[in-house]
């Protein structure tokens, strides 16, 4: 092969073995592509052109059947639309006939079977199909029967089907024989692809043998030389190539790195040297000073120093070692060098190489005992541990160093830093040793004063141990002590809320039926009569009063009162009170005012309902014990105060309620704040009351972040101020504390959330017109026979038609009756079915959900009436009953009831 061949690049190479390969593959194709037209050719003529024979063939066939049908179902029937075949096929055939003969022109024996088939066809024609309609059509019926009794066209037809047949059959074989010729075609054809395969699987393989051979053999040279390198060996063979291609280049650069190898294997033995020699020394001078030496015959120095980095933060460079030179020689240069101070110590902040050429004469000299001469080189280089600069190399040589000497230099420096650190740190742990040997002695004295003193504190641990035991146990029976209270204070409060349901149940019956009484609508009693009967109202009143005061005083010393704030609006004390304490103090003849004095703010943020409760129990107090003179509730602002273990921050408000009465003596000022506790016995036997009111007003003080205080003198007055807060917006109370029954309900009556504001804005709400009852039905539920009369009076003196139930089972079953039922009040704590799920029923089983349905119960905690709510109560009163109330709320939800039909 010519030379210039092997001079090609690798990519020409496989170029040139890929392009014969095409070129064989191209002939392949031509041949193959050549064979394959012919076959398709052949593939056509049997698909397409033999089957069309037969098919032309059969439709003269056909045509002649179509002729003989139509004329002779004209023969028989005379009915003309026979001959629509007839002529129908009468003019296709010859059609049919010529395609046909055109399609068989190259086939000389078939043309004279078509030949002899058109003979037939047309003599039948003459003879037969059209001498018949001739004959119909002029009405010589008699000659047509004959015809047909003779029957002479029926054999010239049954020849020309035999002579169809024969023509077909001729076409069969013929088409046989193709069929037979195709198949020899084809095989020979895969014949010749083998062969052509061959040519090209040859023509491959000798080009890939000539190819890779020049690849080969270089590669294999490469893979020994990199073998030899992984074995150790850097001495290898260089690799010798005569081709100019891609190999060529692999070749070359083989060699560099052979020659990289072995100069990184001369620097790795240099290192390893030097290595052996620094691990051998301790002290930072007699390592520099070995490192000099091995350096300068390394590198071929002849003059040099070395400066280590003093200091905690190595501010500071100080020369140790130097080579060449003694220490009186000066144009070593200076002892001591600061950081950043010349190109030593530019060059250890900097951590970065400098390389000196070009050196003026007077910079430094290397001399032996013949002479001296300025180097032509010098370099300052940073040794460098973990970023910090640990010593600094200056060297000077007569010749320009190589690359190879400053990697050496490089990786000299770096084996150089990890040894100064080693031999610094190993030279401060010495020195930490020292001074831990000299602590552990301190220490040492210390321990054995530190025993005398343990064994001092062990005695009085022991004390402490046997004190511990004494409190635990005494721990342990406080606990039991508490459990004890606990279960008393739970036992009293299940008391009281049961004893709050059985009194309030008769009370509701005896305050309904006073109250109706006192009212004498019926103006049948007498005026002694109605003042029996207010009196009776009263006293239950009073009662009721004192049931609540019991209650509340109860769960505010149980600690389970719930605090919440709202705005109050200081402007409207001055109607509130007057509407509350108004018609009292001109009963008594007694003046009585509410005064706000300047800086108190229009509105403040605390509970609204504990505050008017407070104020209430004190204007109360203030009426009941002042008998002239007059009582004033005055509110001011305070910037600041305090009290003993009260000390708020921020401003005050002081509501400061102010009476002319009988005081009270210095004595009794604290006892009257107990429970249950007066001034005196005769106190009580003159004024009455149960002594609660200020002992629940100042724990509700308490409760309100604020405290009530006391100033008296015996019949001159007295002056109760409460101080709270003067917050202008929302707070949280910092403990959590019982819902009372009074704030169970909306201090005008008890009405479901959303009753409220509907009410507050409906303005028929308050007005005494009950007009709105007249004629409605009313169901009372309830298992206390007296309670249903008390209703059942009360609401029939307002015609309205009342039916009763006593428990849940009989108010469904009249509920199910009465269909005209406007309003239920539904009894909450009864037997057989109680009213939560007699609720349920009505509103999920009956559907009854615009039913107005009332709950009225004993029980008036707010958990109590959010429960009925949440049964499907429309609202909730409360017993005992205020008449008022109860008929107020039934006109509000009729009304509500129509107006929503």
């Amino acid at each position: 092969m010519d030379k210039n061949v092997w001079n090609l690049k690798v990519r020409g190479k496989i170029a040139l073995g890929y392009s014969m390969i095409l070129l064989v593959l191209g002939l392949f194709l031509i041949i193959v592509q050549g064979r394959i037209s012919e076959l398709e050719q052949e593939t056509i003529m049997l698909s397409g052109h033999d089957m069309q024979v037969n098919e032309l063939t059969f439709q003269i066939e056909k045509n002649v059947l179509d002729m003989e049908t139509g004329q002779r179902g004209y023969a028989i029937t005379g009915d003309e639309s026979y001959l629509a075949p007839y002529y129908d096929g009468l003019e296709k055939w010859r059609i049919h006939y010529t395609k046909l003969n055109e399609m068989i022109s190259g086939n000389p024996s078939q043309l004279d079977n078509l030949k002899n088939i058109r003979v037939n066809i047309e003599t039948w024609i003459v003879k037969s199909g059209q001498y018949v309609v001739d004959l119909k059509q002029a009405g010589r019926d008699a000659e047509v029967n004959a015809y047909f009794h003779a029957d002479t066209g029926k054999s010239i037809v049954e020849q020309i089907r035999k002579q169809s047949q024969y023509f077909r059959e001729i076409e069969k074989g013929t088409t046989a024989k193709r069929v037979t010729d195709l198949k020899d075609r084809n095989r020979q054809l895969i014949v010749t692809m083998y062969v052509l395969w061959s040519m090209v699987a040859l023509v491959a393989i000798a080009a890939s043998i000539l190819i890779s051979g020049g690849i080969v053999k270089t590669l294999k040279n490469v893979i020994d030389a990199i073998n030899h390198i992984a074995d150790g060996d850097s001495k290898a063979r260089r690799i010798e190539v005569n081709t100019k291609d891609e190999i060529y280049d692999l070749a070359i650069a083989t060699n560099r790195l052979l020659e990289n190898v072995e100069r990184e294997q001369r620097i790795s033995d240099q290192v390893t040297r030097m290595s052996l020699k620094l691990q051998e020394k301790t002290a930072p001078a007699d390592l520099s000073d070995t490192f000099l030496s091995k350096l300068s015959t390394m590198l071929e120095i002849q003059y040099g120093a070395v400066y280590i980095a003093q200091g905690n933060y190595g501010d500071s460079l100080v020369r140790v070692s130097s080579y060449a030179g003694g220490e009186e020689d000066t144009h070593l240069g200076r002892e001591k060098v600061m950081l950043g101070e010349g190109l030593v110590g530019q060059c250890a902040l900097d951590q970065n190489l400098l390389k000196l050429e070009e050196l003026p004469v007077d910079y430094i000299n290397i001399s032996s005992g013949l002479g001296r001469t300025p180097p032509r080189q010098a370099v300052i280089a940073p040794a460098i541990f973990e970023n910090r600069t640990v010593a600094v190399v200056e060297v000077a040589s007569l010749m320009r160093w190589t690359p190879e000497h400053f990697t050496l230099l490089k990786q000299m420096l770096d084996l150089f830093a990890v040894s100064v650190n080693s031999v610094m740190t190993r030279m401060q742990i010495e020195q930490l040793y020292s001074e831990s040997q000299t602590m552990n002695e301190e220490l040492q004295t210390q321990s054995e004063e530190l025993q005398v003193q343990t064994h001092e504190l062990i005695n009085v641990n022991s004390k402490l141990e046997t004190q511990k035991e004494f409190a635990e146990n005494t721990a342990s029976e406080l606990e039991k002590m508490n459990e004890e209270l606990e279960r008393s204070s739970r036992y009293k409060s299940e008391f009281l809320a049961n004893m709050s349901h059985e009194l309030r149940t008769p009370l509701n019956s005896m305050l309904l039926l006073s109250q109706i009484l006192s009212e004498n609508q019926g103006g049948n009693l007498t005026e002694e009569q109605q003042t029996y009967a207010s009196v009776i109202h009263s006293s239950g009143s009073d009662l009721l009063a004192i049931i609540n005061d019991i209650l509340d005083l109860s769960k505010v010393e149980a600690g389970k009162m719930q605090i919440e704030t709202s705005a109050v609006n200081l402007t409207e004390f001055h109607s509130l009170f007057d509407g509350y304490f108004g018609m009292t103090a001109g009963s008594k003849k007694l003046e009585f005012s509410v005064v706000l004095k300047d800086r108190v703010p229009d509105i403040f943020y605390t509970d609204e309902l504990r505050l008017h409760q407070i104020l209430r129990n004190l204007l109360s107090n203030a009426f009941k014990f002042t008998e002239k003179g007059g009582v004033k509730l005055e509110v001011s602002k305070l910037d600041t105060f305090s009290a003993p273990g009260y000390h708020p921050d921020g401003p005050m408000l002081a509501f400061s309620v102010i009476d002319s009465g009988i005081g009270i003596s210095p004595d009794k000022r604290n006892l009257i704040f107990e429970a249950f506790q007066q001034a005196d016995g005769s106190t009580a036997r003159k004024f009455g009351g149960t002594g609660l009111g200020l002992s629940i007003s100042q724990q509700l003080a308490k409760l309100l972040g604020g405290y009530l205080t006391l100033k008296s003198k015996p019949n001159e007055g007295s002056i109760f101020t409460l101080y709270l807060p003067c917050r202008n917006e929302p707070w949280e109370p910092q403990g959590q504390i019982f819902e009372s029954e009074a704030a169970a309900t909306v201090e005008s009556g008890t009405f479901a959330k959303g009753s409220v504001e509907e009410m507050r804005t409906d303005n028929s709400f308050y007005s005494a017109d009950y007009g709105c009852l007249t004629g409605k039905t009313v169901l009372v539920v309830d298992d206390d026979s007296r309670n249903i009369f008390a209703l059942t009076q009360t609401l029939q003196k307002y015609d309205m038609k009342v039916l009763t139930a006593q428990n849940g089972f009989e108010c469904l079953q009249i509920v199910r009756e009465h269909p005209e039922i406007g309003i239920v009040l539904l009894d909450i704590m009864m037997p057989v079915l109680d009213g939560y799920d007699t609720l349920s029923i009505l509103r999920e089983e009956l559907l009854l959900s615009e039913l107005p349905i009332i709950a009225v119960s004993a029980k008036t905690m707010k958990e109590d009436r959010e429960k009925c709510l949440a049964a499907g109560a429309t609202d909730f009163i409360k017993k005992p009953v205020n008449i008022k109330e109860l008929l107020q709320l039934m006109c509000h939800h009729l009304r509500k009831k129509s107006d929503w039909r």
